[in-house]
């Protein structure tokens, strides 16, 4: 009888020796992409930086939305918790509100975005579902209690966020399909990059979308790899800066007409809860500015809190009381039009460092005063 030694040692044991292997072949040249490439063939390389550059990007930017919106959500829970005590009303379960994410499509992009939420945002399994034509292929996914189906009207009517990361051939079907399942308040946010926001607007029939826009340089940095988990690394510090929504490093620039958008959102989901507008700007204040100006004077006398003017016109805002929510934002105009808030954001070298640091933050990583990134106010999409 044959003595294995190997089958007698614990799971434990042998992934670990399996981790060991692959740490000792990982930069073996012979098992590299490029390896197997034709010399004359070296210039299209940068093809393979830039699909994983920009992948990474989206992502990194795809999980700070949700984080925002997370945070935001559950501000806004506690705060109707505290109402609902002193009026002696009963309480809603903490479940109520939490973020509920839905993604369309399983294909590469699909599978690293949900892998980024479920581990950098973190959300929970059961608040994360899938739609695709294919669901038998998520096995990974549903092993972890992710629900995996081919229904999108079902997954939009369910959803807060829904992320398109379908082909563009695909994206006319679909919108029609979910177009009459989105609710007023559901956020479309597209990874469809061939499709402008017009068009989907149209497709949608729905005000209420994001597309983040982003343009590569001619000299693409070798920062991104082509190898390395998305997750791991956005925990490179190096390369987490590099996708910070001011930063030009990399190669890859974000249109910050994305950032008013994610601003605009989280306006809409209080308007959504009849909020009035002055504790809306209380609660931005609270999420954008409170953690670095605590304790900091000087940048408090420099550094000016959120005011209603800075998101609606200074007639409209003159004549907004108190108790007023804000109106309801078209995400799409607000992407297209340069708004109040442009001024703000161009002007604002203090904001845009206090959000580089939050941002850096929200993903575990703080940054020094010598590891700040370049600043760049990104490109125009107009």
């Amino acid at each position: 009888m044959c003595y294995n030694a190997t089958s007698s040692r614990s799971p434990f044991l042998r992934m670990r020796d399996a981790g060991l292997e692959m740490d000792m072949l990982e930069d073996l040249e012979t098992l590299q992409f490029e390896y197997g490439i034709q010399e004359e063939d070296h210039s299209w390389l940068y093809l393979l930086g830039r699909s994983h550059g920009l992948m990474t990007k989206a992502c990194a930017h795809a999980t700070f939305f949700c984080k925002l919106l997370h945070n935001l959500r559950k501000s806004l829970q506690e705060k109707q918790t505290s109402r609902c005590r002193l009026a002696g009303l009963r309480e809603d379960t903490p479940d109520d509100d939490a973020l509920k994410v839905g993604i369309i499509g399983g294909g590469h992009l699909g599978k690293q975005l949900a892998h980024t939420l479920l581990q950098l945002v973190p959300i929970p399994a059961d608040s994360l579902r899938i739609s695709t034509r294919r669901p038998e292929a998520l096995d990974e996914f549903t092993k972890l209690g992710i629900q995996c189906f081919y229904h999108n009207s079902s997954l939009v009517e369910w959803a807060n966020v829904i992320f398109l990361c379908c082909l563009p051939s695909q994206l006319s079907n679909i919108c029609a399909e979910i177009q009459t399942s989105l609710g007023k308040a559901c956020i479309v946010y597209s990874f469809v990059a061939a499709v402008p926001l017009p068009r989907l607007k149209l497709l949608l029939n729905h005000t209420n979308v994001l597309r983040p826009q982003y343009q590569c340089v001619e000299d693409l940095a070798s920062i991104w790899g082509a190898n390395k988990e998305i997750t791991a690394a956005l925990q490179d510090p190096v390369i987490l800066q590099a996708t910070c929504p001011y930063s030009p490093a990399g190669g890859i620039i974000l249109n910050i007409k994305w950032l008013e958008g994610v601003f605009y959102a989280a306006i809409n989901v209080c308007t959504e809860k009849d909020m009035p507008h002055s504790q809306v700007l209380q609660l931005l204040n609270e999420l954008f500015l409170a953690k670095h100006f605590e304790g900091c004077e000087k940048d408090r006398v420099s550094f000016q809190k959120f005011q209603a003017q800075d998101f609606v016109s200074k007639a409209y805002a003159k004549n907004l009381s108190r108790k007023r929510p804000f109106p309801w934002f078209d995400l799409t105009a607000v992407q297209l039009k340069e708004t109040p808030f442009s001024q703000y954001l161009s002007h604002s070298t203090t904001f845009q460092d206090n959000l580089t640091h939050l941002y850096c933050d929200s993903f575990g990583i703080t940054l020094t005063k010598e590891q700040e990134p370049e600043v760049s106010t990104g490109f125009s999409s107009q």
